[in-house]
C-alpha cells in the first residue's frame, strides 16, 4: 500500500521491517525490547532534567540507525509528535518562573517566555521523540507473532483480543481510505482542496470510508466464524527467551536510570 502521506507512520513499511529483518536487535529477545520500553516510559515520566532527555534520545536515535531502520523516514514521522508537543507546550511555557527572554503584551494578560519555559519546551520535546523512537524501533525489529503472543500473555481477556484484532482492522480501514483519497485526486479534488472549498464532500467521504471499513470488518468476522472462529483468538507463539546479556543490560540500564533522576546533579 502507497503512503497516505510521507509524515504519517507507513504500517506496511514497519510490518516490512519487523517481519524481514535479520539485524542483531531483531534476534534480541522481545520480552527485553519490551521490558525496556517500560523503563523508559519511566524515565521520560519521572525525567526533569533536559540533559538526559537529550542523552536518552540520542541513544535511542542510534539504536534505531544501528539496526538498519530508514532514518529519513523517522524524521519525517517526527511531524505528529513535535506538532503534538509544540501544541501542548506553547500554552504552558508563558510566565514561567526564570529569566524573561520575551515578552508580549497583550491587554490583561501579559505573556512572558523565561529561559525555563524554554527549557520546559525543549525537554518535553526530547522526551517525545526518544518516546516514538524507541516505540517505532520495538515495534520494526519484532516479529507479529512474537508481539501478539506478548499482548496474550501480559493483558487479561478481552483487552488482549481487542488489540490482537485492533492491528489487522487498522490496515483494513487504511485501505479504505486510500482508496477513497485515490478516487477523491482522480476527480481534481485534494484533501486540504475539498476541506476548505467543498467541506461536506470532505465529510462524506470519512463517512463512506468508516461505513465501508466496518461493513468489511463485519464480513471478515463472519468468514472466521465460518472458519471454526468461536470469539478468542489464541497466539500460542513461543517467544525467545531473555538470555544472561540481556538480563544484565536491563539490570544495569535500572540501577543507572535510578542514580540518573535521584542522585545525579545536573546544572539544568
Amino acid at each position: 500500500m502507497s503512503e497516505l502521506s510521507p509524515h504519517i507512520p507507513d504500517l506496511d513499511l514497519i510490518t516490512f521491517y519487523s517481519e524481514k529483518g535479520t539485524t542483531l536487535f531483531s534476534r534480541i529477545s522481545p520480552w527485553t525490547k519490551g521490558l525496556m520500553l517500560v523503563l523508559i516510559i519511566l524515565f521520560v515520566s519521572l525525567d526533569k532534567s533536559l540533559i538526559l532527555a537529550m542523552c536518552l534520545y540520542l541513544i535511542v536515535l542510534a539504536l534505531y540507525f544501528l539496526s538498519g531502520l530508514p532514518i529519513k523516514k523517522l524524521f519525517q514521522w517526527y511531524t505528529m509528535p513535535f506538532i503534538f508537543v509544540l501544541s501542548l507546550v506553547l500554552i504552558l511555557i508563558w510566565n514561567e518562573p526564570g529569566k524573561p527572554i520575551f515578552s508580549l503584551d497583550v491587554p490583561y494578560l501579559p505573556l512572558t517566555i523565561t529561559d525555563n519555559g524554554l527549557l520546559l519546551l525543549l525537554t518535553l520535546l526530547f522526551k517525545s521523540l526518544a518516546s516514538v523512537t524507541y516505540s517505532l524501533f520495538f515495534l520494526m525489529t519484532t516479529r507479529y507473532n512474537y508481539f501478539s503472543a506478548m499482548i496474550y500473555r501480559v493483558f487479561p481477556s478481552p483487552i488482549d483480543q481487542v488489540f490482537l484484532m485492533s492491528y489487522r482492522f487498522i490496515f483494513i480501514t487504511l485501505k479504505m481510505v486510500e482508496s477513497m483519497i485515490k478516487a477523491l485526486r482522480s476527480r481534481g479534488g485534494g484533501l486540504l482542496k475539498s476541506a476548505r472549498r467543498q467541506s461536506k464532500m470532505f465529510a462524506e467521504v470519512f463517512a463512506l470510508t468508516m461505513i465501508r471499513s466496518y461493513d468489511r470488518a463485519d464480513r471478515i468476522n463472519k468468514a472466521m466464524e465460518a472458519r471454526g472462529f468461536n470469539g478468542r483468538y489464541v497466539a500460542a507463539t513461543r517467544i525467545p527467551r531473555i538470555g544472561i546479556g540481556e538480563y544484565f543490560t536491563m539490570l544495569m540500564a535500572t540501577i543507572l536510570m535510578i542514580y540518573l533522576i535521584w542522585f545525579a546533579k545536573l546544572p539544568f
